[in-house]
């Protein structure tokens, strides 16, 4: 059967019209009636009925419109595939990456580079929020966030790591030899924290309202360097995750593990759940491959 004449019949019969389908096909109008004829005389029937200027499926014709669409669609899978297979020689995959969260990936980056050459990553640097937002609109193939996700949004999450946080603070703020810290006596102290739009401080004021603590915050800023300093001068305590405790920290801070309960900074992949293409799975492989890493529930790993 041919693609064409199949193509040009279900335009036909979708518009109700030959003059239609042939403007919307940029085709002449004898072109369609000639593709539509050939069919029916593949299939050894009638297609349409027409009446006039008004045209019908006959039975066979709905059978064939019906299992045509179906083809098409999966012609047209098939073509994505094609192009998603290249792309992962060349093309271009946007991928977008918080603050701080960045600082993990600079060995994945590293290693997709090598492995991958030919694909430019255009990497997004903005708040976990604004990332969810502009995967789930399909500005962004793939983004990193903090659990939990927008339950609004139609996302799917794949956990990439969970830290502890820690209470960063001026020292003398906690006894010297204090080690852990019970969330609820955050509710005595000033807090520093990241703007609202950030996804941990969403995880963060969650985690506030499940234990009835209503934090008393003294500044919230975008930057995590200045939350730092405002901590280290006695503005408030900063929430940190435990990778950067080490990198912030210094003689004039104490950092302390936040407990019972703990908390965690949990950060994950997200992507929309409609497609993910070879480039996106080539980029899970290579966090699987050097972050140890489950490749996503449904999406086989790319050889």
């Amino acid at each position: 059967m041919d693609i064409r004449s199949l193509r040009y019949f279900i335009e036909t019969a979708r518009l109700s019209s030959f003059t239609q389908a042939a403007e919307a096909l940029h085709v002449t109008q004898s072109t369609i009636s000639k593709m539509v004829r050939q069919l029916e005389h593949e299939v050894g029937a009638p297609l349409l009925v027409r009446d006039g200027r008004r045209l019908t499926l006959t039975d066979t014709g709905a059978v064939v419109y019906a299992r045509g669409e179906e083809m098409l669609a999966t012609l047209r899978r098939l073509q994505l595939e094609v192009r998603d297979t290249q792309a992962r020689q060349r093309g271009t995959l946007a991928i977008g990456i918080p603050p701080m969260i960045n600082l993990l990936f600079t060995p994945v980056l590293k290693a997709f580079r090598e492995r991958h050459p030919g694909i430019a990553l255009a990497l997004s640097e903005d708040t976990g929020q604004a990332i969810e937002r502009q995967v789930a609109a399909g500005e962004l193939e793939l983004g990193m966030t903090v659990l939990p996700a927008d339950a609004t949004l139609a996302l799917q999450a794949e956990p990439i790591a969970s830290y502890p946080l820690y209470a960063l603070a001026a020292a003398g703020t906690f006894q010297r030899s204090r080690r852990t810290l019970r969330l609820k006596e955050l509710a005595a102290l000033p807090l520093v924290l990241l703007k609202d739009d950030f996804a941990l401080t969403r995880a963060l004021r969650n985690a506030f309202a499940q234990a009835g603590i209503t934090p008393a915050i003294a500044a919230q800023s975008g930057q995590w360097d200045w939350l730092v300093e405002m901590a280290s001068v006695g503005i408030g305590v900063a929430l940190v995750p435990e990778p950067f405790v080490h990198r912030l920290a210094d003689e004039r801070l104490h950092a302390v593990r936040i407990v019972e309960p703990a908390l965690a900074w949990d950060v994950a992949h997200v992507w929309n759940g409609r497609y993910l293409s070879h480039a996106a799975r080539a980029w899970l492989a290579v966090c699987q491959d050097v972050l140890g890493l489950k490749s996503p529930r449904g999406s086989p790993r790319p050889r």
